[in-house]
């Protein structure tokens, strides 16, 4: 069995162009096992700066930016 390929690995915007803040949102949330709402809770931020956070997050990694 391979190893499971990394965003770095195809070139292009990957996690070494987020911040830290977006990466550790895009982390939880989208690979891992938490909501926008109770991952906002966890962290004690507003869903709204989290919800930011992921955007950006994924405007990066999808090279809109």
């Amino acid at each position: 069995m391979s190893a499971q390929a990394s965003l770095d690995q195809f070139g292009g915007p990957g996690f070494s162009d987020l911040t830290e803040a977006e990466r550790e949102v895009y982390t939880n949330i989208v690979r891992g096992e938490y909501g926008v709402r109770e991952y906002a809770r966890e962290t004690e931020r507003r869903p709204g700066t989290v919800g930011n956070l992921l955007r950006r997050a994924r405007d990066k990694l999808e090279g809109s930016t």
